[in-house]
């Protein structure tokens, strides 16, 4: 820890030399988690490494023009510092911000900030990593026991850790259709743009989906490996796996040729602790997609309280949360759906299928064709209760506890970020048999 105990103060510091400090302090902060990075690698057994801040928590104190100098000067971008190097983002919203009361500067003596000055950093910190792809804020809705109760439930399901019902939310994914036309981007709040490719991969399995998805802003890319495939007693197994780019070009030729190629823009962006995806999609595509709009959050409101939540500035047309005909495995299929047995009513019905009366397993012919993509030489962890890529939190991002889908990873590093003035973000990075949150 360094302790500054000059007769200048940090901020009067950062009002002068500013740019360079950050620049410093990013520097440093990046070589501190390379070490621990490089001595988890070198560990014979799984590790946790946490870490209280992320690299992209210096754009939230100096403006874009100069974050993308230091960026450009030091051979940066932010889908490296933000996607690629962390795995799952957790930003605990500060005191200042829906729990007042409880927040002072007495008896802190590194907090000065006023409510209104920490809620607004508070913000601004959350909004340095709007955009990542497992970006989870959790707000002061409930009492703190409980919302410790729901980061540590985020991190466990990021690790596998099957944690029951004693940390159980009941949040999930909704996806919301969107009515064009889009507004102006000045109606947004501030907001993240990516470029998003899927792919679907071909399977002898037609109980299993397999996916490539390739995601990306400026030229920068990261890649992701899924497989959705059927468990009994209720639950959905997902397996992620980040790939290189090479990987990514090697599995890309197992492409399967009954699916188009999904092109999407996605816009990430939050609103009053809510975290959205909008995906907009784009051409070419199937005519079933052409000027199609789908918005996605994770919540445990239901009925007016969650279209109050809701971004007013969008045109909701339903609800279709569950509806088959939104599912993307679906809407990239070349065929008519009236003219295919590949159409996927649901994933989850083999779940539920369970046994038959002579104790053999039935299962419904629900879901004709899918795919499947062996990865081999990692173990498998169980979460109950997941549907996401993990995105998890309660009441403010990607929280899902009650959506019947487990999430597993193989081949992954966590870490973790924390926030000034009560808040902070934990942050998981993916490599090797380790996890740093």
């Amino acid at each position: 820890m360094l302790r500054h105990s000059a007769s200048h103060s940090i901020s009067e510091l950062l009002s002068n030399t500013g740019f360079k400090f950050q620049e410093n302090l990013l520097r440093t902060m990046i070589q501190i988690e390379n070490t621990f990075f490089q001595l988890g690698d070198s560990c014979t057994r799984n590790c946790l490494i946490i870490c209280d801040r992320g690299a992209m928590d210096a754009s939230a104190f100096i403006s874009k023009d100069k974050w993308e100098l230091l960026m450009a000067s030091n051979g940066w971008n932010s889908v490296e510092l933000r996607d690629n190097r962390y795995n799952q983002i957790i930003h605990m919203v500060s005191a200042a911000n829906g729990a007042e009361e409880f927040y002072s500067t007495e008896e802190h003596a590194c907090r000065s900030e006023g409510v209104e000055l920490a809620r607004e950093l508070d913000y601004k910190a959350a909004a340095a990593w709007v955009g990542h792809p497992y970006f989870d804020v959790i707000d002061n809705s409930q009492d703190f026991e409980t919302k410790i109760c729901r980061m540590i439930e985020c991190v466990c399901q990021k690790l596998g850790i099957d944690t029951g019902d004693r940390l159980r939310a009941s949040s999930r994914k909704v996806k919301f259709l969107v009515k064009d036309p889009l507004p102006p981007d000045s109606e947004f709040p501030p907001f993240q743009d990516f470029d998003v490719v899927h792919n679907y991969l071909q399977s002898n399995n037609p109980k299993m989906q397999a996916r490539l998805r390739k995601r990306g802003q400026k030229g920068h890319w990261s890649y992701i490996h899924t497989i959705r495939r059927p468990k009994m007693c209720g639950q959905v197994i997902e397996v992620k796996t980040q790939l290189t780019h090479r990987d990514y070009l090697n599995m890309l030729a197992q492409r399967d040729d009954s699916h188009f190629t999904i092109f999407k823009r996605r816009r990430c962006f939050l609103i009053n602790n809510q975290y959205f995806q909008l995906d907009i999609y784009r051409e070419p595509a199937h005519p079933r997609c052409r000027g199609l709009m789908l918005l996605e959050t994770y919540t445990a409101l239901s009925g007016d309280e969650l279209k109050n939540i809701l971004p007013q500035f969008l045109t909701i047309e339903k609800e279709v949360t569950g509806n088959p005909d939104y599912s993307m495995f679906n809407l990239s299929l070349r065929e008519e759906w009236n003219n295919t047995n590949k159409y996927c009513h649901n994933l989850h019905d083999y779940a539920l299928a369970g046994l038959g009366e002579s104790g053999s397993t039935e299962i419904k012919n629900i879901c004709s064709s899918s795919t499947k993509k062996k990865i081999s030489g990692v173990d498998h962890y169980r979460v109950n209760g997941i549907d996401k890529v993990v995105n998890g939190v309660q009441n403010g991002v990607h929280d899902v506890t009650n959506s019947n889908v487990t999430f597993v990873e193989r081949n992954s590093k966590i870490k973790n970020n924390s926030q000034e003035s009560n808040s902070s973000t934990t942050i998981l990075n993916d490599d090797s048999k380790n996890k740093r949150v």
